[in-house]
Formats: structure tokens, sequence, C-alpha cells
């Protein structure tokens, strides 16, 4: 991506669920799985973050494991991933405070692995660190073609969260959470006043109005949550590359 030697962090690749909204695809293959390209959506994302300076990627598994465990494992940075097996699938929240001891260190990534996205994680790295006073975290944003199927946020003057629309059906706009955070240790005090959370988007995010920053990925996000979005990806991707060999 770039000649930067900045470090990022650490990474929490989100890669354990079902993806039951992509069947019959994810029947035999996990959703972060999925071919985009000549890649699956999980190295796209080891990519990504690593030439950018990830100190490492922590990678929860659930369904299909073996397949998964195979990719980390063959990766040319399989030496800086780690894999967390969930007998039992924690959720987004869960899966955080089970590996609270890898996070606390300083500022990290929490990325649900189902997406395709093009930004620099540098750049939001650099506004996360320049985030307003009171804020514990950045949250990627992106205009959604789709915004009753994602949680669409408003936002104040300084792009902070001031109000969260959880796949309603007539949302306010369609800026939606593109569901990649940059956050602080002290997130760790806002999911210990919800041991029962699983869901860190839908339990924990309501907590975090007014201490929430944002980051608008302009170039591309696209969450791969039905068929027919995959397709668009798949279609997307083609152009990237043509584009690229010109």
């Amino acid at each position: 991506m770039n000649n930067r030697a900045l470090s990022i962090g650490r990474v929490l690749l989100l890669a354990g669920g079902f993806g039951t909204r992509l069947h019959p695809i994810t029947l035999s293959i996990p959703k972060c799985l999925v071919p985009i390209g000549r890649q699956s959506l999980l190295e796209h994302w080891f990519d990504l973050m690593f030439s950018a300076g990830a100190v490492g990627v922590l990678v929860n598994t659930h369904y299909l494991p073996g397949p998964v465990n195979e990719v980390c494992n063959r990766s040319p940075y399989s030496s800086r991933i780690e894999l967390a097996h969930e007998e039992h699938l924690l959720g987004t929240a869960g899966t955080l405070k089970a590996n609270r001891a890898h996070f606390e260190g300083g500022s990290f990534w929490l990325i649900h692995a189902d997406n395709l996205s093009r930004f620099d994680p540098q750049v939001m790295w650099e506004a996360h660190q320049s985030r307003p006073a009171g804020c514990l975290g950045t949250m990627m944003t992106f205009m959604t073609d789709q915004p009753s199927t994602c949680g669409i946020v408003a936002l104040d003057s300084r792009s902070v969260v001031t109000d969260f629309f959880e796949k309603v059906e007539n949302p306010p706009s369609n800026l939606a959470n593109g569901a990649v955070f940059l956050l602080e240790p002290e997130i760790f005090s806002i999911l210990d006043q919800h041991p029962n959370a699983s869901d860190f988007c839908a339990e924990i995010m309501p907590s975090l109005t007014g201490r929430l920053f944002t980051f608008h990925n302009d170039q591309y996000h696209r969450d791969i949550g039905s068929p027919e979005s995959y397709r668009k990806a798949c279609k997307d991707f083609e152009q990237w590359t043509q584009n690229a060999s010109l």
C-alpha cells in the first residue's frame, strides 16, 4: 500500500460467524473465505492490515474452522497470525472480552472480516490518534446503497456519533457503520458494565453515544451480506483489477 513504517497496533478479525444470509454459498465455506478474485476476503484483510503496519492479527473461528486454519497457516503472514477457536460462538462483544489480554496495551482494531473494503489503515490510525477528547474509539463509516439493512449513524459537527439506527425500516440517511473500529483499552470498562452482552454493535455501541469518533471511507466498502452484494463486490473487484492493469 505504501512505504511508511508506522505501526498500527494489533487487530481482531471476526471470522467465526455462520454467514446464513449468504446461503447457499456459505453452506460449504465460511463467509470470511468466499473468494474475491484470486483471494478470500480474509486474505484481502491480511494484505490490507499487514502492509499498513499491523503488529499482529488474531482471528476467531467457530463455523467450519478447518479451512480458516489452513488459510492462516499457509499465509505469508502466518508468523504474525494467531487463532482463537470458540466451541460456542461468543458473539462480537464476547470474542473481544474473551481475548482482552491481547489488546490492553494500546489502541487496537476490531474488524468484521465479512466486508470488502479499500482504505488506508494508516490514515484511519492517524485520525484516531487525533480524535476529540473523551472518545474511546473511532468507527469507519461509508455510504450504503441499502440503508435499511445497515446500522445508520448520525454525527455532530466533530464527526462524533450522536445516534444509532440499527436496520430500521426508514433510516434517516445512508451513512452507515462499516464495522471497522479502532478502540482504546478503556473500552473494556464499558464491556464490563454489560457482562451478558454478545453483540458489540447492537449492545455496546449505544453506550458509546458521544464517545465514538468516525472516519469516513470514501474509497470503497461493501457489506457482503447477501448473494447479490457478493456478486456486486466481485464485479467491483474485477473492475479495479482491470483498471490497475491499464
